[in-house]
């Protein structure tokens, strides 16, 4: 299994293509199958999954219960909104113009390791999320303490 961390600034080009930084790249590069890789709209950035990773996300939707209409919702949203893209020779991506829009991403981005998958960012908004994390970050924790999660850090 791959694993995406650390995070980046970047440009996008005026074709809204995008340089993976060298470390997201290689770890893409090891499990997209040609280069392959598929990027969708989540939680206010453009989140991009190998190949494999992918699959494994559309299985799991094949066991959701279609009878409750917040799941077909968040199906239609996260699936529709999923396009293959290939790693051109530079290692750059293109960024559909529909994922552009939805993450409000126009020039400065920041792209984020995120374990399994890496988070493409507009530099504001991913800056404002840190700020606020740092803010809440102990109340959080205590939270997820109560739930019963366990965390390893």
């Amino acid at each position: 299994m791959v694993t995406f961390r650390g995070h980046s600034y970047r440009n996008l080009d005026d074709k809204g293509r995008l340089m993976l930084p060298p470390d997201i790249r290689a770890a893409a590069e090891s499990q997209a199958s040609g280069g392959r890789l598929m990027l969708t709209n989540f939680d206010g950035c453009v989140v991009g999954y190998p190949l494999t990773e992918w699959e494994a996300i559309e299985e799991s939707f094949s066991k959701v219960n279609v009878l409750d209409k917040r799941l077909r919702n968040f199906q239609r949203f996260f699936i529709s909104g999923a396009v293959e893209v290939v790693l051109d020779k530079a290692g750059r991506v293109l960024l559909p113009p529909h994922l552009r829009k939805y993450a409000g991403l126009d020039r400065e981005v920041v792209v984020a390791g995120v374990g399994r998958k890496f988070e493409i960012w507009d530099q504001g908004r991913f800056e404002a999320q840190r700020a606020q994390m740092e803010e809440s970050f102990d109340a959080d924790l205590s939270a997820m303490a109560e739930l019963g999660l366990e965390l390893r850090l």
